[in-house]
């Protein structure tokens, strides 16, 4: 080897220990000598955490404080089960032909119009009724103080006329309803017991709780109490659409039917969340289950216990979520807000002057992130509170001044009366091509109906429908097409792509985005 050769064969040697001792990487040629020195590689993820040994210790002590509950109520026994059978006679049960061997085995067997032994029903409640108490369900729940209150779900609770609390070593005691909260569907029970303090479990800060934390359910599926499920959180602030105030922690833990008011808790055994629902095609668990937050339930169950009902603030209008579509429309900067589809009648915010298309942006100076953001801000406001409320209307920002009202208890929305026909005589009929629409006059001259939709369209992908109505685009009232062309042009010449329409349907009323571009 020629001199020169040693030599460059020690400086690659030299070169390779000074780069493994500075943590550096050598890249070669083909030729195998060094090119370039780069910067070290980055270490793969590892985190130094605790070993865990099992969930033993966590459910040894919270489990005394975890309770099944069974609710009664006084039912009419149609017949005694004595066969030991329960059939659910399904649709589908008529229309067998009268000599299916089927049709005689069911009727045989407890089926309807048989004469073989029934299954238990409940019947109907009638007022007055003195008949004797039977379960007609139960679900599960948890001690929160030592003198005996219970928190479980609204939806275990509310067709109860009596409740047993059985505690895990199987101790059954009568309990009394306090109060329920049907929109966050939470109750609390009370078990009254002297001379005897309850063990009980202390609410966790939901807020420092992060999504792939462990979490342990414990609770009463399908009647086998004392069952422990085991997961992690699987995300935060999920909205399944039960409510306004929706703001579910989910887990993978399994939950069933009879979960349903049970705690989940953290490993520090404070109860992150309550179950009370869960995502199932075939009504067992999936992984996939919903727990109401502790810092919902901490304040709605101290409340309960305090007053035995909630009041909550009450803004009187009926919102949308702000699309990104729909800022354009209305010029906002950001897709953040509540989009106002109408105030109801003596609404506080009908009277502070609130209209239809209105954006409230921010309540006493805080931004509204979405609708469900300003629901929850406005009924954790207290009824008569003075409030600012801040909107975006006619692309510019005010602020009114109201008096937050009460929030009225549940009701059904009413049916809308009339029909949805409409005149399909040609000469009323206007093509609006860009939108893939046509449209005609209403039996009223409010707005214009939507005779037929392009299933191609713009129209078609907001949702529209034929049927539907036009009652308005860009917060202005249209009663022809023409109006609309006219809306369109002026959305167009202040630069906006989208114009705001609002459409009423069967169902309600409810703002689109469509493009303001006539082709």
């Amino acid at each position: 080897m020629s001199s020169s050769n040693s030599n460059r064969g020690l400086s690659y040697k030299t070169i390779l220990k000074s780069t493994a001792v500075a943590g550096v990487a050598a890249v070669l040629l083909s030729s195998g000598l060094p090119a370039r020195v780069t910067g070290a590689f980055a270490e793969p993820v590892r985190i130094e955490a605790p070993q865990m040994t099992g969930f033993a210790p966590i459910v040894k002590a919270v489990s005394p404080a975890v309770v099944s509950v069974r609710v009664e109520s006084r039912v009419q026994q149609v017949a005694d089960d004595q066969s030991g059978f329960n059939f659910d006679f399904g649709p589908g049960f008529d229309q067998l032909p009268e000599n299916s061997p089927l049709k005689r085995f069911f009727k045989q067997f407890g089926g309807p119009d048989g004469q073989g032994p029934g299954k238990q029903q409940q019947g109907q409640k009638k007022p007055g009724d003195k008949g004797p108490l039977r379960p007609v369900a139960q679900g599960s729940g948890f001690f929160i103080s030592e003198d005996g209150y219970i928190v479980t779900n609204n939806h275990v609770v509310n067709d109860g006329s009596a409740y047993v609390v059985v505690m895990n070593d199987g101790t059954e005691l009568p309990a009394k309803l306090i109060g329920t909260d049907p929109r966050t569907d939470l109750a609390v029970l009370k078990v009254e017991a002297k001379d005897r303090k309850f063990t009980y479990v202390k609410w966790a800060d939901d807020a420092k709780a992060n999504v792939g934390d462990w979490v342990v359910a414990v609770g009463n599926p399908f009647g086998l109490g004392g069952t422990v499920t085991a997961g992690i959180i699987s995300a935060m602030g999920r909205d399944i659409n039960s409510g306004p105030y929706d703001d579910f922690i989910q887990i993978d833990a399994a939950v069933n039917r009879g979960n349903s008011g049970g705690p989940t808790f953290n490993l520090n055994g404070e109860v992150v969340g309550i179950n009370t629902a869960i995502f199932s095609p075939s009504g067992g668990s999936v992984g996939i289950a919903f727990d109401i937050p502790a810092s919902t339930a901490q304040t709605v169950v101290a409340e309960l216990i305090k007053s035995g009902k909630i009041e909550r603030g009450w803004l009187g209008v009926q919102i949308q979520p702000v699309t990104k579509d729909i800022a354009e429309s209305l010029g906002l900067s950001d897709a953040q807000g509540a989009l106002v589809i109408q105030p109801q009648e003596d609404s506080p915010g009908l009277k502070a002057g609130i209209k239809k298309g209105d954006v409230v942006t921010a309540v006493n100076g805080e931004p509204v992130k979405d609708a469900r953001d300003l629901a929850k801000r406005i009924g954790a406001l207290r009824p008569g509170t003075k409030t600012d409320i801040t909107i975006w209307r006619d692309g510019k920002s005010q602020t009114l001044q109201l008096t937050v009202g009460t929030l009225p208890p549940e009701q059904k929305m009413a049916a809308k009366d009339g029909n949805s026909q409409q005149d399909e005589s040609e000469q009323k009929q206007t093509s609006l091509e860009s939108l893939g629409i046509t449209v005609g006059p209403t039996d009223d001259g409010k707005g214009v109906q939507i005779l037929s939709v392009d299933p191609n369209s713009a129209a078609a992908d907001a949702g529209i429908k034929q049927g539907d109505r036009i009652a308005a685009v860009n917060n202005k009232d249209v009663s022809s097409a023409k109006e609309i062309t006219g809306q369109l042009d002026a959305a167009k010449k202040e630069g906006r792509t989208k114009a705001l329409f609002q459409v009423e349907t069967d169902n309600g009323s409810r703002f689109v985005a469509l493009p303001t571009d006539k082709g």
